[in-house]
C-alpha cells in the first residue's frame, strides 16, 4: 500500500472580503500524479501557494504534514529545502539570461564565493537531458519557445532535488504536441518515484495521467476520485455543482447580410521586412454570424487579427476592410474602435487589462465618452455601467472596486469582454477567448457569444480548440502559413476536414 507523502488538513485562507479556502483537505500518496481541478476562482492555486510557502505560516489556518512532519513554511525557500517545488502558470524566467543562468539563479554552484560556471553548465546539461531538451545551456531564454521554457522550469525544479513537484496549469499556453510531451515527462518522473501535483482545467489531460483527482469548488473540497472512477462528466458535475448536458449553449442562427469584409489583406513582419506573414487574405462575416478561424500554432491567426485592429501588428500592410459595404479606416486602434471593431486579445494580462486597477475602470476604459459629460467622468454613471456589466457577464467579485489582478482567469476574461461590450462594437474579434479557463466559465463565455450573435453582432473567433470552434461557430475558415486554405459551413466541418485543409492546402471543403 502506498504511503502518504502529504496531508493538508482544514486549510482556511482569507483575503479582505473573501474566504478563498474553507477547511480544505488534501491527501497525496508518494509516487503518484495527483490532479486538482475546479472552476477559476475555486481556490486551487491559493491552496498550492499555501503549501509552497508563498503564503507563509500564520497567514492561514490549518495544518500541513509532509513526510510525517508538521511543516511551518515561512517562505518558498523553506518548502524548497524539503523538496517541495512549485512551477507557477506564469513562468518565472529571465528572458535575457541563458538557460544555465536561469536554472541556477540564486542557487549557483560556487567555490570560495566565486561562481563556478563550468560546474553550473555541466550540471545544466545533465538536467536538460533529463527533461529531454536538446538546447545548448548557453541559449538565451528569449530565443526558445514557451514549450521549451516550461522544460527549463522543470529542469530548474530538478536542480533543487525536488521530491514533490507542483505544476499550476503547465500546458495552458502550450501546443498540443508540447502538451503531450510534458505529460509524457510527468509519467516518466512517476516511474522514477517522483510525486507530482497537477493543476489543470484540461480534463482530457487529467484523465490521461492522474492517479487521483481532487475537486475543489468555492474554496471547499468536494471529493477525491480514484483513477477508476474518473470521467469527464463526473468531474464537471463536481466542479460546477450541476450537470452540463451540453458543453455548448443551443442557438438558432439568424444570419443576415455581409457586415465585415476583408479583401487581399497582406502584412509583413514588423522587424524582418522581407518576411510576409499574412498573404492576400479574403474573408467576410455576416450580421448575426459567428465565424471561426482554425489553424495550427504559427499559422498567423493572431497576427491577422491584430493587423486588422488598428494595425497593431506588422508593417507594409495592404488590402481593404469594408464595413456595411463601405471602406473602413482601420489605420489606428482609435479609428478601428470608432468604426465599430473590437479585439479581445489572447493575452488578457498584458494587453487586455490594467491589473493594478479595479473592475470599474477596466470596464469603461474603451468607451470613456459613455461615462463622461463635457469631458469629465461621471462617477455615478461609471459605477452604474460597471455594475450593469458585472451582472450581465456574471463577474464573480466582492464589488466592482476589487482589483482586476486579484480575479480568477475566467472572471478577468469577463471583464475584458465587458470592456468591449460597453464600447458597443458591430464586429467583435475574439482571440482564444477561453484559454486558461475552466469548463463552467467557458460555458458562460459561449452563452455571451451566442447572445451577441442573436443581437446581430458579427463575431470572429480564433481558437486552438477544434471542438470549441465546431461547437459555437456557423462557418470556419482554415488558416496555414499566413493563408486561408479552407472555408466550410459548420454542417460540413469536422476535425478531419480541418486538418486535411491544413495539410493539403485545400481551398474549400468537399
Amino acid at each position: 500500500m502506498a504511503s502518504t507523502i502529504l496531508e493538508m488538513r482544514d486549510i482556511t485562507k482569507t483575503f479582505p472580503g473573501v474566504k478563498a479556502l474553507s477547511n480544505v483537505n488534501l491527501s497525496v500518496e508518494e509516487g503518484e500524479i495527483h490532479a486538482i481541478v475546479g472552476e477559476n476562482g475555486a481556490g486551487k492555486s491559493t491552496l498550492m501557494k499555501v503549501l509552497s510557502g508563498v503564503y507563509p505560516t500564520g497567514s492561514y489556518d490549518g495544518k500541513i504534514v509532509y513526510r510525517g512532519q508538521d511543516c511551518h513554511f515561512k517562505g518558498i525557500h523553506d518548502s524548497e529545502r524539503v523538496g517541495i517545488v512549485i512551477i507557477h502558470q506564469e513562468l518565472a524566467l529571465v528572458p535575457m539570461l541563458s538557460i544555465t543562468e536561469n536554472i541556477f539563479l540564486g542557487n549557483e554552484h560556487a567555490r570560495h564565493g566565486v561562481i563556478d560556471w563550468n560546474a553550473n553548465e555541466k550540471r545544466a546539461r545533465e538536467l536538460l537531458k533529463k527533461v529531454g531538451l536538446n538546447e545548448s545551456p548557453g541559449t538565451l531564454i528569449t530565443n526558445i519557445g514557451v514549450g521549451k521554457q516550461q522544460l527549463v522550469e522543470i529542469a530548474k525544479a530538478l536542480s533543487k532535488e525536488v521530491k514533490l513537484l507542483i505544476l499550476d496549469e503547465p500546458t495552458a499556453s502550450l501546443s498540443e504536441k508540447d502538451s503531450q510531451a510534458l505529460l509524457d515527462l510527468l509519467l516518466e518522473f512517476k516511474k522514477q518515484g517522483m510525486t507530482s501535483i497537477l493543476i489543470s482545467h484540461k480534463l482530457n489531460e487529467v484523465s490521461r495521467v492522474a492517479d487521483h483527482v481532487t475537486v475543489i469548488r468555492d474554496g471547499q473540497t468536494i471529493e477525491t476520485l480514484a483513477r477508476k472512477d474518473v470521467t469527464e462528466d463526473r468531474i464537471i458535475t463536481s466542479m460546477v455543482g450541476r450537470s452540463l448536458e451540453d458543453r455548448y449553449p443551443p442557438r438558432t442562427p439568424n444570419i443576415g447580410d455581409v457586415v465585415f469584409e476583408v479583401k487581399n489583406w497582406s502584412v509583413y513582419h514588423p522587424l524582418h521586412s522581407d518576411r510576409q506573414v499574412i498573404k492576400n487574405i479574403d474573408m467576410n462575416i455576416r450580421k448575426g454570424e459567428v465565424v471561426g478561424i482554425a489553424g495550427l500554432m504559427g499559422a498567423g491567426r493572431t497576427e491577422f487579427a491584430m493587423s486588422l485592429f488598428g494595425r497593431s501588428y506588422g508593417r507594409a500592410i495592404t488590402g481593404e476592410v469594408r464595413l456595411g459595404g463601405k471602406p473602413a479606416d482601420v489605420s489606428t486602434v482609435g479609428k478601428a474602435v470608432e468604426q465599430g471593431i473590437a479585439y479581445v486579445t489572447e493575452d488578457r494580462k498584458t494587453y487586455g487589462l490594467n491589473l493594478i486597477d479595479h473592475i470599474k475602470h477596466n470596464i469603461t476604459l474603451a468607451n470613456m465618452k459613455g461615462v463622461s459629460k463635457h469631458h469629465v467622468i461621471d462617477d455615478l454613471r461609471e459605477l452604474a455601467v460597471a455594475n450593469e456589466y458585472r451582472k450581465r457577464t456574471n463577474i464573480r467579485a466582492s464589488s466592482v472596486y476589487q482589483l482586476t489582478g486579484n480575479l480568477s482567469g475566467g472572471n478577468q476574461q469577463k471583464v475584458v469582454l465587458s470592456k468591449w461590450l460597453f464600447a458597443n462594437p458591430e464586429v467583435l474579434i475574439l482571440d482564444e477567448p477561453t484559454r486558461g479557463i475552466d469548463v463552467g466559465a467557458k460555458y458562460e463565455i459561449y452563452t455571451i457569444i451566442a447572445r451577441l450573435a442573436a443581437e446581430g453582432k458579427a463575431i470572429l473567433v480564433i481558437s486552438s480548440e477544434m471542438p470549441e470552434l465546431l461547437g459555437i461557430t456557423d462557418r470556419i475558415y482554415v488558416m496555414n502559413e499566413g493563408r486561408m486554405v479552407g472555408e466550410m459551413p459548420i454542417g460540413e466541418a469536422s476535425q478531419e476536414k480541418i486538418m486535411r485543409a491544413i495539410v493539403r492546402g485545400e481551398g474549400k471543403a468537399a
